[in-house]
């Protein structure tokens, strides 16, 4: 009897499961086999991938048929960012031409009020809509036919990218730019020096404390009336500034044509330790307006 119960307990059939599964007697289902083609229509759907839906005619595109090509993020993003730049140079090149140009300061002329390498904000609106420079403002003109007899020749190109890196104050300015103050306007009679050594204007003393510490006001005497519509311009470092003195004598007698004017210097905006508005000296507040003119 146990050989016969061992041998049905050998033999006993798998229970069936309800779900259709076979198991055995520990309770863990059997593996269920899968016949030879099942499964197989979604695995040839799987591989033959979704139909192109850009076709027409619903047909499913050529095996090994090149992909389009695809733009490469990087792309677009340098273009913008490239026209981005483009338009910011633009805007800065009309900013300077009609309202605020900086300019370089490139010698020690102008010392102490500013000093070489000096980045100085220039208002083209100052004298615009019908305002004119005043005694005391420092001033930057083009000096062709004052100071310069003709402007220096250069290469086309060369002289536009110089400009325009001017125009943004990356560049020297060009050679016929010059920046000083203005001493005498139309009418005055500027005169050097009284027995002081001071620079009169319409007889009054003026108090020069803006030239360099240890430069006399004048060491050539002059004594000249300024016509109308021009003006006499100094430099404040005057043992370094070449400026209307140099040119008495010469045709034009070193005055600077108002419509020569480019604007007015208001601000010193580089370097960073620098930043801060061009002081007004108030030397010429007790001077009175010439004859006939204006102050």
């Amino acid at each position: 009897m146990r050989g016969d119960e061992a041998r049905t307990e050998g033999t006993r059939r798998p229970e069936r499961d309800t779900d259709g599964g076979a198991r055995g007697e520990t309770g863990g289902r059997a593996p269920r086999t899968q016949g030879p083609d099942e499964g197989a229509p979604a695995a040839r759907a799987s591989e033959a991938g979704p139909p192109d839906e850009g076709a027409a005619d619903g047909s499913v595109p050529e095996a090994g048929a090149p992909d389009e090509p695809h733009e490469s993020p990087a792309g677009p993003s340098w273009r913008r960012t490239g026209m981005t730049g483009g338009v910011c140079v633009v805007f800065l090149l009309l900013l300077s031409h009609f309202v605020m140009q900086p300019f370089l300061i490139p010698s020690r002329s102008m010392e102490p009020t500013l000093q070489v390498g000096d980045r100085i904000l220039v208002n083209k609106l100052a004298y615009r809509f019908g305002g004119e420079p005043r005694r005391g403002d420092v001033v930057v003109f083009d000096g062709t036919g004052s100071f310069l007899r003709e402007a220096p020749g250069q290469n086309p190109v060369t002289g536009l990218l110089r400009d325009a890196a001017a125009a943004l104050g990356l560049a020297e300015p060009a050679e016929t730019d010059f920046v000083k103050r203005v001493v005498g306007v139309g009418g005055d009679r500027v005169v050097c020096c009284d027995r002081d050594g001071r620079i009169t204007v319409n007889g009054v003393r003026v108090e020069e404390r803006y030239v360099m510490l240890g430069d006399a006001p004048s060491r050539v005497p002059f004594d000249i009336v300024v016509p109308q519509g021009t003006l006499w311009v100094m430099g404040d470092h005057r043992s370094q500034s070449s400026d209307s003195r140099d040119h008495l004598g010469q045709p034009g007698g070193g005055m600077v044509p108002v419509d020569r004017v480019i604007g007015r210097a208001d601000w010193i905006g580089w370097p960073f330790g620098r930043w801060s508005e061009v002081p007004d000296s108030g030397a010429f507040d007790a001077v009175p307006a010439p004859a006939g003119g204006h102050g």
